[in-house]
């Protein structure tokens, strides 16, 4: 029996639950919505890792929508983080957050056939796809520039409410690059293997980033007292017992 892929269908299926759930009860706000599309391209990737180590699906086409999917988190966290701690306004400049993602969409579109899955475990996958110390280096620099933004804004930060968020976003930034520091670590040893599958385990451990951004939608979303939905009850009963 092939169980290969089956931990990124557990994930997916957590967080396509976790984004239903959000998508009726959140407020629909900016900050909510882009953390909702982050969730939607976390549970799209899994899916499609999915798809790809079981269901054997691994043509070109396959790792391409892959890497198209993850390859606009970065600028969207760091579009997150902006909106949050409200450095500054891009307003149509946002596009230049995301022009690395563009670059990369357009110039895979025209080197498909060099995309191959390379290797698929229980846990992640492996990939062959060209430019990749250049794709790597565009990927990681929204993650260390949204890092360093929440280090900052956190002891300028005088909301408890918005101090929490930032502690939240950046540990859980902090718990993803693990893998990545790691991986660059056993690079420089010799070993190659963490790099070559790094998208793959990054996605994985993003899983905690997805639960993350989840308390961020929900506490940034506003709900009645609960006390006095209570107490309301309590007075409806007796007005009509």
């Amino acid at each position: 029996m092939n169980f290969d892929g089956i931990v990124s269908l557990l994930i997916a299926c957590i967080e396509w639950i976790l984004l239903i759930n959000l998508l009726i009860f959140s407020k629909k706000d900016k900050t909510n919505v882009i953390a909702l599309i982050m969730i939607t391209l976390l549970a799209g990737y899994q899916t499609m890792e999915f798809v790809m180590c079981n269901l054997g699906l691994t043509k070109p086409i396959f790792p391409y929508i892959a890497f198209l999917i993850i390859s606009y988190l970065p600028p969207l966290n760091l579009l997150l983080v902006l909106n949050l701690t409200q450095n500054y306004n891009l307003g149509r400049k946002n596009i230049l957050l995301f022009s690395p993602a563009l670059f990369f969409s357009i110039f895979y579109l025209f080197t498909l056939n060099q995309f191959q899955v390379a290797k698929c475990t229980v846990l992640y996958a492996s990939y062959h796809y060209p430019l990749g110390d250049l794709y790597g280096f565009f990927y990681y620099i929204p993650i260390l520039i949204s890092m360093l933004i929440l280090i900052r804004a956190i002891p300028k930060a005088d909301d408890k409410k918005k101090k929490l968020i930032f502690k939240v976003l950046l540990y859980s930034t902090i718990f993803i690059s693990l893998p990545v520091v790691v991986g660059f670590s056993l690079m420089f040893a010799g070993s190659y293997t963490i790099i070559s599958s790094m998208e793959s385990i990054m996605c994985k451990f993003a899983f905690v980033y997805a639960l993350s951004l989840s308390f961020v939608i929900l506490y940034n979303s506003p709900f009645k007292d609960e006390r006095n939905y209570f107490k309301y009850l309590s007075g409806y009963k007796q007005w009509n017992s």
